[in-house]
Parts: structure tokens; sequence; C-alpha cells
């Protein structure tokens, strides 16, 4: 919208048109992808499955430790003692969590809100105003618990392999997102702006990270028990994931093991009726469809007499297709002939690993940022993205924007470190006589782009009504347009017709004129 007098001729019809422009920009600008809604709803589905099997196990795994201490308080009171605090610590962070999902969904859904059945899914306030209120501050005390929670159990963990991931799996280590300046907390990385659907997913990930933490440390506790005294009464099989959520075409990892197992003798373990031939329990394979998987096999193992005795075992996994982030950071056009920046990102792939092309312009990486440009005005552009996975090259996303021509400038006079357009507005005579000259500009709050003048006339209206017109060639007043400036009256007024202005794509174009009114 052309500002100044411009407005003032507009019709009320095409001022609404304008309106609505605007408002319609807003809504492309801030759309989410219902596909990537229902994805994180698919995620969130197997993660709430697997945190349930996990506490299960879990809880099997303190019975047992429990009964150890029953059997022989001597020898088990250390651990036991530890295990408790273990398993108390654990259950009081992961409901501190799920208390946190509650008020989510309750705040983007209502008082009935269920975050297993989110209805506002692409709700991007719920999140933020849970987690990130100063009154409340849930998001840093979150971040302050799991903190704690981290260096409590990570001294529980002997295996200096698995204490690593642990200690990985649980970090808070955060990377500010392109173009901010200045750190970035992990609350406001985790849920500014985030759609409920996908910060309710994260949530439940943490929990299943920290149940993942507790079943580590507590097979720990249970295996520095000497198990030469005290006998072991209860056997389980387990599968443990590196991973519930698998990019397609990336690998699942999973250990399948037997709870309180004799390591002078390995079970023998069958997946779907196939033996498996890893002494590890180490199972993997490339999954194949999208979606929720299951799978399911036993783990024989031999008694003390000499019988065998066979656990069978279920777990599943979640594929989801590859996801690429594509944002334009000024609008959701491109415009020909300048610099557009564009962020560009593949959640759990470095952007060392991200590769992008568009058609109909270049695409050049600046730092962590792209720089789209473009010169068919009234095409399209498509930015295709692929990311290494896995030792290869695979396709994760496109995006097609509109090439549009820049918007024709606005022109105005430099008066005190403001930009006059003209009336309504007046100016005093003597803010007009210390301005220079004139310019032009797109500065309507998505686009600042300055524009050059390259010359303009200035018409002036005589006590008799005639009209005295003036040219400048450039964009200063000449030394005749100042004269006519000493003779102005207040209250009198005179116009700026005529202008050429050429922008930062090459183009010059006629702009609209201005009416300067002095006080």
């Amino acid at each position: 919208m052309a500002g100044g007098n411009n407005v003032a001729r507009m019709s009320p019809r095409q001022r609404m048109i304008n309106l609505m422009y605007i408002v319609l920009t807003a809504m492309l600008a801030l759309n989410v992808s219902s596909d990537v809604l229902n994805g994180f709803s698919l995620v969130q589905e197997g993660l709430h499955r697997t945190n349930s099997n996990m506490t299960l196990r879990n809880e099997v795994q303190f019975r047992y430790l429990a009964s150890l201490y029953e059997q022989n308080p001597t020898k088990a009171a250390a651990w036991y003692e530890q295990g408790v605090q273990l398993h108390d610590r654990s259950n009081l962070l992961y409901n501190r969590i799920d208390s946190l999902k509650v008020l989510i969904a309750r705040k983007a859904d209502g008082p009935k809100g269920d975050y297993n059945k989110i209805i506002n899914q692409d709700d991007l306030e719920a999140a933020s105003t849970t987690m990130l209120n100063p009154m409340t501050e849930n998001g840093r005390k979150l971040r302050e618990e799991i903190e704690a929670y981290r260096k409590f159990v990570l001294p529980l963990i002997t295996d200096p392999d698995k204490r690593k991931a642990v200690a990985e799996m649980l970090s808070l280590k955060v990377t500010p997102p392109p173009g901010t300046v200045g750190p970035v907390t992990w609350e406001n990385r985790m849920f500014d702006n985030m759609p409920v659907v996908a910060a309710i997913t994260l949530l439940t990930k943490l929990q299943n990270d920290v149940r993942q933490a507790e079943s580590e440390a507590m097979g720990n506790l249970i295996s520095s028990v000497d198990m030469g005294d005290i006998r072991v009464n209860e056997l389980n099989a387990y599968v443990i994931p590196k991973s519930n959520m698998i990019i397609r075409g990336g690998k699942y990892s999973a250990n399948i093991v037997l709870a309180a197992i004799d390591t002078t003798q390995r079970p023998t373990i069958y997946v779907g009726g196939t033996k498996l031939n890893n002494r590890d329990g180490l199972y993997e394979f490339v999954p194949g469809g999208t979606g929720t998987h299951e799978f399911s096999g036993y783990i024989e193992v031999m008694r003390a007499d000499g019988s065998i005795d066979k656990r069978p075992f279920k777990s599943s996994y979640t594929v989801v297709e590859p996801m690429a982030t594509i944002s334009p950071t000024m609008m959701n056009v491109i415009y020909a002939g300048i610099d557009n920046p564009i962020s560009i990102s593949v959640p759990g792939v470095p952007m060392s690993a991200v590769q992008a092309t568009m058609s109909n312009g270049t695409l050049t990486r600046s730092g962590d940022g792209w720089t789209a440009r473009a010169t068919a005005v009234g095409q399209e552009a498509t930015i295709s993205v692929s990311a290494q996975l896995e030792g290869r090259t695979q396709s994760v996303g496109s995006m097609t924007f509109r090439i549009r021509k820049l918007p024709d400038p606005d022109p105005f006079i430099p008066v005190g470190g403001t930009h006059y357009k003209g009336t309504p507005r007046r100016i005093t005579k003597a803010q007009l006589m210390a301005a220079e000259g004139i310019g032009a500009a797109v500065d309507d709050g998505l686009l600042n782009i300055s524009y050059t003048v390259l010359s303009f006339n200035t018409t002036f209206f005589d006590s008799m009504g005639n009209a005295i017109p003036e040219v400048s060639n450039g964009a200063r007043f000449s030394e005749r347009q100042r004269e006519q400036f000493k003779r102005m009256k207040p209250g009198k007024s005179f116009f700026i017709s005529n202008i050429k202005a050429k922008g930062p794509d090459g183009i010059t174009r006629d702009i609209s004129p201005m009416e300067v009114g002095l006080n």
C-alpha cells in the first residue's frame, strides 16, 4: 500500500482488498503442513507406547532388586537404597513432565484437553505460554530439574560407553537458530513458537530419555549385586532400541536382552522365527514404509537343571518421512533482483550434511543460512533439499515460491530522523529548509529497501493561482526550488511529482507524487 495522500484517495473497496492481502500473506507465512502435524501425532503415539513398556520394564527391574534385598539385605542394602532413590526421582521427574503436557493440552483445547488427542495441533501459543511464562518459569524449572537428575543418574552407571550415551541423551545443549544473536536457552529453543503437537512430542521424548536412563542405572545396580550369593528367581526378555524414531531410509538398531542373565552362558535369540546370529543381542535392519510397526520373538536360556526356559518379547518402532524446514526470512515470496535470506534445516541432520538447489535463480550458502536470488518475475522458484543419511544422499523435501517484482517505493523528505510522506501531516518551514532533498524507500514492515531518486519536479502556486514548476536532476533540491521555499507562507502547500527512482533490481520506475504542506 502506498503511503501519504495515496491512502486518502483510495476507495473503501481498495483499502479492504489491500488489508485482506496483508492478512492472507501473514496466514501463508504461518501455515503449518497438516502432514507434518500428523507425522508428529504418529511419533507421539509410538513414543507413548514405548514409554508404557519402559515404565513396566523398570518396575520389574526395581521389584527384582527389592527381592534381592529381601533375600540378602547385607549384600544388597547399598544397591537397594540407591535403587529406591533412582526409582523415586525418575518417577518424580516423569510425572512432572506429564503434568506439563496436561497444562499445554488444556491451554490449547480447554479444561478437558487431552494430550493424547490434541484438537488444535497447530496452536503456536499454548506451549510458549505454559513453558516460557515469566511468572511460572516452567521451562527454566524443568531444565534445572533435568540437569539435577542428569548429575544424579550418571554416577550410577559404571560402563563408560553407556554413561556417555546417557549423558548425551540428557544433554540440554542447544544450537541457536540461524540469524540469532546471542545465546539461546534450552526452553526457548524447544518451546518458543512451537506447535502444540510438536511440544507434546518433545516432552514425551524427554520422558522416554528419563526411562532409558533409569533402565541403564537400575540394570547397573542389579549387576553390582553378587549374584553368586543371591538366587535369581525371575527372568524377562526386553527389547532396548537405540531410537524409536527413524527417518525412512535410516537404520533401526536395538539390543534384545534377558534381564539378570548369567554371563557364563549366552541366551539364544529368535526374531520372527529366525535365529539372531549375534552373541550380544544386537538387532539391526533397514525399515520399509512409514508408520508404526511391531516385531516379536523369544529368548531361550538354559536353567540350572539343564532344561530350557523360553521367554517371549515384543516391541515396536515408528518410521517417519524425512522432513526439511524451508522458510523465507522476509516473506512467503522471493523478490527478483535482490538477495532473499532463506533458512533451511533438516531435523536431526547437521547443517554440513544438508544441500539445496533452486530453479529459476541461484541459491548460495551463507554460514548456516542461504541466500536466494531470482530474476524470472511472474514465475515460480522451487528449492529442493537433500541430505547425507547413512552414507548416501537422499531427497528430504522441497518448497515452491512465487517470484515477484519489488514493489514501488514511497517518496519522503527526511525530517529529524523520520520520513515525512506528505499531507495530511504538515511540517514547519524550518524543517523544509533544513532538508537537502527527497528519498524513496519501501519500508512497510516486511521489506526495508532504499531506492535512488534520479529526478523530480516541484509545482508551486502564486497568489494568482498560477503554477510555477521547477525541475531537479537528482535527489537534492535545486537552488530555484529553495528560493520558492523561502517565499512560502505558513499554511501553503506545493507538490512533488514526476519522481523517477531506481531500485536495487536496476529498474527505473515512476512513483507516486506527494503533497507537502507547511504548518
